[in-house]
């Protein structure tokens, strides 16, 4: 195989490798490639062996090997394609590759023959593109310029297959049938990292698509917008639709104008018409980069020009340095990236990564591209040194920046290369991130953060020197007199203008803040420090959801203060506090009236630790203890347990909306949370229960999670779902109290008063409410079962649905001894074999009375809705209940991690899983948003702006338009995914 090259041996790639992962310990790494070559044909194994005997090669695919199950995947899929990789010299291979594809495609028949053209080219070019980043053959930059070379051949390749197929069907006039696109009026922008030759391993290719529909090749009677948003669909299903062969690149077209509003191909007179009337300043910046990409090229490059105007103002632009800040602060905000760290640090987003240094040079470049044309570059590294060479920068930032970039670059792309996933953030803990700088190549950990460390600081400096000054974004508010009341019109037109739609109220209500007797004010340090934060706070709450609520919720806070000195000079001297209280009284009316009702919850957010890890099972046991430790009285324990609840509640809340936890980790806080309170109030009342009715020998109780406290996926809202299980001994079932009771009745009330003690309202109000339907017989069962029963009934009378939910059930309070049994039960059942077609039509009728009880029409019911989280748990659940008698690992109660080892084990398509996976992922975080935020259904019409800005970083979109568009095809997704699982 390799002679077959003769005089190229010194340009093969397997002689080119200099550099390498680290693998410590290879044995296992080197088990897997012996097994496989041992698996393949001779001559195969044979040409491999003589190839990776050369030079570093071996070390790359024992790193591999051991690192990254997707490219060892691609590499095991096709050894005749390995050989070819290893033997070829790259660049001219990559460029024929792609050029086989061109004239492949250009003779194929069907869309299906096209999909697996692509597809085909899309694995080999990505292994040999991995290969020449990881082996250090290409620098990073050329590894980005060959996926965006690829990525727009492929786009090309697409639009020209379905312009073909529209053109034989007469629908359009191609001059030239090898390029229909020429004169077709249609245009595709690659915008991002793609229109900047910039591509990331595993990135999604941002497009927008226009059309000019007076100069187009489309037959008379053709409408040109129907037309051309059939085939930018037909562009987007080639290429990432998919199939037993993957896909080729996710397709992104929600950076067009308003994306929840409009087609996927729009016109260019409208597009202009909306960078003229609402373009916003991401939509400048993000505009820099745009280029045509495929389709008509000339007439792409007349729109750029017609855009220009709005991208490059004539004037120097300062005003766009703050709205470009406030985008990347709201961002950092939201996605708790306001340090630096190693583990969990998203090189993307968070502080001195790659946005920062792609916003360092676009914000100059907006600043000043106007009047000095040379800025108008696209690739960052390119801006960079035209900034320098035109003095905005200095050549040592030119220099220190682009050896951030070149490295947090190669960091993101060794990051996707682990599972083909779009991922920018480290492992969270330090034993993964010691495996990464090992497939990175270092020796340690130690090493490898060193190195990123130093790298994130010196961006992070020269990002922080460029939006010196007002970083609150307070300085620009205007001069007025907030204590001149209701009659003082300049103030009166000042809050309208903020958004209040009851100035005259909240002009009233601020005058009584700066006169009247407030008892938190008397001190008049106190007072002088509140009357300087009055102007951001102000600003703060006219963008909440409902500005004058939220005026008004600050009121009661402010009157519910006792003591508020320390708070207010707290408030006074950190801003970043007043926007966060802003935000929770705004955004977030749960939290907002808890705090004004129980002001003395925030002070939690005083607290040095609140911005620190959560706190784990153990800590939150101890803090607990503390809490309960001299309550002298059922009824003083009962309301400390409440107000430790609430405390941890609004403190995880807060968390959520500044964006210093995920919404995994702040699920299994508030999990642990309940899991805490659930065990104390267990043993609270066994004691109290004890102590009048006595025990029966042997007893033993359980208290078992099941719904989202037993998966750990809580929310604000959660109720508890729990199920009661207990045993004793059957030959002396009484008790032996004063007032004795037998088995089964001392169970039930037992059960009873546990309730109560969760649910009666105490000065503090309720606990949690309680929801046991999940008992066996539902509300018609008795409210505790004995163990014996409880197994009985699973085996012999559960419905699929109940064993569906048993996938969740997790003991959160017992003896060690019985939580044992109760778990053996539950496996047991879990792991009986099922007949895969009966499960499916069960799954599938259960998911159908759903719909049909609450609907599935509404993209906001996320929960509800067709291709929503109810979708995705009971693929879960199905998986488990039809592989788990031969696959018992893939069992767990988190739905992330049965989709992990559904993947793992081979019953779920990685591309299937991943889609699953990133759903999930979205849910989730828009869930707890919403659940913090809404305490009825979400209506985006009547939602404030800062909820759906919110919103929309959650989603990690630019605005609520792109979000929208974002659900709808998740949605779609997740629905195709469940019919094709579960029918």
């Amino acid at each position: 195989m390799i002679s077959s090259a003769p005089g190229n041996a010194d340009r093969s790639l397997a002689a080119r490798f200099v550099d390498g992962p680290y693998v410590p310990t290879p044995d296992n790494a080197e088990q897997r490639l012996k097994d496989w070559l041992a698996d393949i044909e001779p001559a195969q194994s044979a040409a491999i062996s003589e190839l990776i005997g050369q030079s570093r090669a071996k070390d790359i695919l024992l790193g591999i090997a051991e690192f990254s199950p997707y490219l060892f995947d691609l590499a095991r899929a096709d050894a005749a394609r390995l050989i070819r990789l290893l033997a070829c010299d790259p660049e001219p291979h990559l460029q024929g590759l792609i050029e086989k594809a061109s004239m492949e495609v250009m003779a194929a028949s069907s869309e299906a023959d096209v999909m697996i053209l692509l597809r085909r080219l899309k694995a080999e070019a990505a292994l040999l593109i991995a290969l020449c980043d990881i082996g250090g053959v290409w620098p990073v930059m050329r590894v980005t310029a060959a996926l965006t070379d690829l990525a727009g051949a492929s786009v090309q390749m697409a639009l020209r297959f379905m312009l073909r197929q529209e053109s034989s069907r007469g629908r359009m006039h191609a001059p030239n049938p090898d390029r229909p696109e020429e004169g077709s009026g249609l245009i595709v922008l690659a915008m991002g990292k793609m229109g900047a030759g910039e591509l990331n391993y595993s990135s999604d290719i941002d497009l927008i698509v226009f059309f000019d529909r007076n100069a187009t090749s489309l037959a008379s009677d053709i409408e040109p917008q129907p037309f051309f948003v059939r085939v930018t669909q037909g562009i987007a299903r080639l290429l990432q639709q998919r199939s037993g062969e993957g896909y080729v690149f996710r397709v992104d077209l929600r950076l067009r104008p308003d994306p929840a509003s409009t087609q996927v191909a729009i016109s260019t007179e409208a597009a202009l018409h909306y960078y003229e009337r609402e373009g916003r300043t991401w939509e400048r910046a993000a505009m820099i980069k745009a280029r045509p990409c495929a389709g008509d090229l000339k007439a792409g490059e007349a729109v750029i020009a017609e855009i220009a105007p709005f991208v490059w103002r004539r004037h120097l632009d300062f005003a766009a340095l703050a709205d470009v800040h406030d985008m990347k602060r709201q961002m950092q905000t939201y996605r708790g990236q306001s340090e630096i760290s190693v583990e969990g640090h998203n090189v993307k987003v968070g502080r001195g990564g790659i946005r920062e240094i792609e916003f360092f040079a676009q914000t100059q470049q907006l600043i000043a591209g106007g009047r000095h044309p040379e800025l108008r570059v696209r690739p960052t590294l390119q801006a960079l040194n035209v900034l320098a060479g035109s003095n905005w920068i200095t050549y040592q930032a030119c220099d220190e920046l682009t050896a951030a970039y070149e490295f947090l670059r190669r960091v993101e792309h060794r990051l996707q290369m682990i599972a083909d996933e779009q991922t920018h953030s480290l492992p969270e803990d330090i034993a993964a991130v010691e495996r990464f700088a090992h497939f990175f190549g270092y020796e340690s950990r130690d090493a490898f953060a060193k190195e990123l460390i130093g790298h994130l600081n010196i961006v992070q400096g020269h990002y922080g020197r460029l939006f010196e000054g007002d970083p609150t974004g307070t300085a620009k508010l205007p001069e007025v007199d907030y204590g001149a009341g209701p009659d003082d019109q300049r103030l009166l037109k000042h809050l309208a203008s903020l958004g209040f739609k009851k100035p005259v109220v909240v002009a009233a209500t601020v005058k009584q803040w700066l006169t009247e007797d407030y008892r938190a004010l008397r001190v008049e340090a106190t007072r002088n420090a509140f009357v300087e934060f009055v102007p951001g706070l102000i600003d703060g709450l006219a963008h909440a959801e409902e500005p004058d609520d939220a005026v008004a919720a600050f009121d009661r806070f402010l009157q519910a203060l006792q003591r508020g000195g320390r708070l207010i000079s707290l408030l006074s001297q950190n801003r970043d506090l007043v926007a966060l209280v802003a935000l929770i009284l705004g955004a977030a009316p749960r939290l907002g009236d808890m705090l004004a009702r129980k002001p003395q919850i925030m002070d939690g957010l005083i607290d040095p630790r609140f911005f620190g890890a959560m706190p784990d099972q153990k800590e939150l046991s101890e803090r607990l203890a503390t809490t309960l430790k001299d309550a002298d009285s059922y009824e003083d324990f009962l309301d400390r347990l409440r107000l430790f609840g609430q405390e941890s509640l609004f403190l995880i809340g807060t968390r959520i909306l500044s964006g210093t936890v995920t919404a995994q980790q702040a699920s299994i806080a508030f999990a642990d949370v309940a899991e805490g309170i659930v065990h104390t109030v267990h043993g609270l009342v066994t004691d109290q229960f004890a102590a009048q009715y006595g025990r029966i020998r042997d007893q033993e109780t359980a208290i078992v999670a099941m719904g989202r406290l037993g998966s750990r996926e809580m929310t604000a809202s959660s109720d508890l779902d729990l199920i009661l299980l207990y045993d004793y001994d059957h030959e002396q079932p009484d008790s032996d109290g004063a007032k004795s009771l037998h088995g089964a009745q001392y169970f039930a009330r037992f059960t009873q008063r546990l309730i109560s003690a969760f649910t009666t309202r105490t000065n503090y109000g309720v606990l949690y409410e309680i929801d046991m339907r999940l008992r066996p017989s539902g509300r018609a069962g008795p409210l505790a079962s004995r163990l014996d029963s409880f197994a009985d009934y699973q085996e012999r009378e559960a419905w699929t649905w109940e064993h569906m939910a048993l996938t969740r059930a997790r003991v959160i309070s017992s003896s060690p001894d019985f939580r044992k049994q109760i778990e053996g039960v539950i496996r047991t059942v879990l792991m009986r074999p099922r007949d895969a077609a009966a499960t499916a039509v069960d799954v599938a009728d259960m998911r159908c009375a759903i719909a049909e009880e609450k609907g599935e029409d509404d993209i906001w019911d996320l929960k509800n809705a067709a291709g929503g989280i109810t979708d995705i748990d009971f693929i879960a659940q199905y998986l488990q209940l039809v592989h788990a008698a031969q696959k018992p690992d893939i069992l767990n109660v988190s739905t992330l991690a049965v989709l992990d080892n559904a993947a793992k084990l081979g019953v779920l398509p990685q591309s299937e899983a991943e889609i699953l996976r990133s759903a999930t992922r979205l849910y989730h975080d828009l869930t707890q948003i919403l659940r913090l935020c809404v305490t009825g259904k979400f209506n985006p019409e009547t939602a404030g702006e800062d909820l759906r800005r919110v919103m929309a970083r959650a989603g990690d979109t630019p605005d609520f338009s792109a979000l929208e568009a974002r659900v709808r095809e998740t949605q779609s997704e997740v629905r195709r995914v469940f019919r094709a699982l579960v029918g």
